[in-house]
């Protein structure tokens, strides 16, 4: 497997080659210990700069590249601020928009107010925002998908600096998992809206979303999401407590020639429509999800599984965005990074959720959390029945399981069985990590 994940080490992000040029860029103007946190945060506001295009999934479904959320998660003055510098910059075109939005608003405002009781008044216009500010309401956030529906299905972008800002746009905590759900699914909002001028439309709910939270706020808010599909659909990026260097980490200067560069790979974004399927990503996700079943098989780790499964869609839409800026052509180190991802997003999940993942309890501390657990790394390279079975009771997993596990490590050639000596051992091609799980 090309990343072990159940280290506290984070899997080191790979080198950024041919086809990465924007990503490139952006990293210029963060610090480098926020490098690898950052990446995986870029792809939601990416993410929200394309409408009118749709992607063709391994399934053969057809997705667009909005619905993205991910969580940045630090301790607390370890540089997380500087997600909303680059969120800022990143959507510079869309702060125009929305400054324009309000001018026809408050012109609006002002004729309607200008005439007298019994002259008619103007309609009020349908206003559309694509980056609505941080204490946005579930009512207007719900208007505002209606309106962007209404003009060409436009994407709106939300940047929270705290994870329980999520509560007040989703109308409470109790919402907050149907709401994330149907944003990530782009559903419908699910019932129709009253106003004072009737009843309005069911909307799409196109959005991405981004949030940076401290460790221990993360852990509080999603303590009731873990289980149903909420916790899977939101990418995490884990960044652990940083040295103590006493030195102030440096960010860009953000002059005129970064935003030139900038803004022609947002143009890419913008100006993409239609139709496509990226074949090396399709066949790249499909041989991640062969990864994910091997890596579930030597962790006996069902809900491990059961989270990869989004990890790859959120991986596979980054995987879409990134071809779009890259003028609609795959590189090698584009699938590097991909695959980087949904390590990475599993490997901060297991990191900072791990202890609460089936328990009740949220307080253990942050060295008692561990990934998931390659048992066939810790046993020898022959072993018998009972010595898998005393290494699963010691994980807390049960007897009963061992059969399986070691059918199922057979079945994909991790191990062979001597009946002669009654012993497993590890095949050469395990040992050697070329299994086929290699890229």
């Amino acid at each position: 497997m090309k990343y072990d994940i159940s280290k506290q080490t984070a899997p080191a992000m790979p080198t950024l080659g041919k086809g990465m040029e924007c990503i490139k860029l952006l990293l210029s103007q963060a610090s480098k210990d926020m490098h690898e946190p950052l990446v995986p945060m870029f792809f939601p506001i990416l993410g929200a700069h394309i409408s009118g295009t749709k992607f063709q999934y391994p399934d053969n479904s057809w997705k667009e590249p909005t619905g993205m959320m991910a969580n940045l998660v630090a301790h607390s003055g370890d540089n997380k601020g500087q997600l909303t510098t680059l969120a800022n910059a990143l959507c510079r075109d869309f702060s125009k928009h929305d400054d324009d939005e309000v001018k026809k608003y408050l012109e609006w405002q002002n004729l309607k107010n200008s005439r007298g009781a019994n002259k008619d008044k103007p309609a009020e216009p349908q206003l559309s925002y694509w980056f609505p500010p941080t204490d946005t309401t579930k009512p207007a956030f719900l208007k505002n998908a209606i309106a962007l529906e209404a003009q060409g299905g436009r994407t709106q972008y939300f940047n929270l600096p705290e994870v329980e800002m999520a509560d007040q746009l989703c109308g409470s905590h109790r919402q907050v998992s149907v709401l994330l759900r149907n944003v990530y699914d782009r559903a419908q909002a699910g019932a129709l809206r009253a106003t004072s001028d009737g009843v309005t439309g069911n909307p799409i709910l196109r959005a991405c979303i981004t949030i940076a939270s401290n460790p221990d706020s993360t852990r509080k808010f999603y303590r009731y999401e873990l289980t149903n599909g909420t916790f899977g659909r939101m990418v995490f990026s884990y960044k652990p407590r940083g040295e103590r260097k006493g030195k102030i980490p440096r960010q860009g200067k953000y002059d005129e020639e970064f935003y030139q560069k900038l803004d022609e790979y947002l143009l890419r974004l913008d100006i993409c429509k239609g139709r496509y399927i990226i074949r090396p990503l399709n066949k790249l996700i499909d041989k991640l999800a062969e990864d994910m079943a091997s890596l579930a098989d030597l962790t006996d780790d069902d809900l491990m599984f059961e989270i990869s499964h989004r990890s790859l869609v959120s991986a596979w839409k980054a995987g879409c965005v990134l071809w779009v800026l890259n003028n609609q052509a795959w590189t090698k180190s584009m699938g590097e990074l991909i695959e980087w991802l949904v390590y990475h997003d599993i490997w901060s999940k297991m990191t900072v959720f791990g202890d609460m993942l089936g328990k009740e309890t949220f307080h253990e501390s942050e060295t008692q959390r561990r990934g998931p657990k390659n048992m066939l790394d810790d046993l020898p390279d022959s072993f018998n029945e009972a010595q898998l079975e005393a290494l699963r009771t010691s994980l807390e997993k049960s007897k009963e399981g061992t059969k399986g596990q070691l059918h199922n490590w057979i079945n994909r050639k991790f191990i062979e069985y001597s009946a002669q000596t009654g012993l497993y051992t590890k095949t050469s091609e395990y040992l050697k990590g070329t299994l086929n799980i290699e890229h």
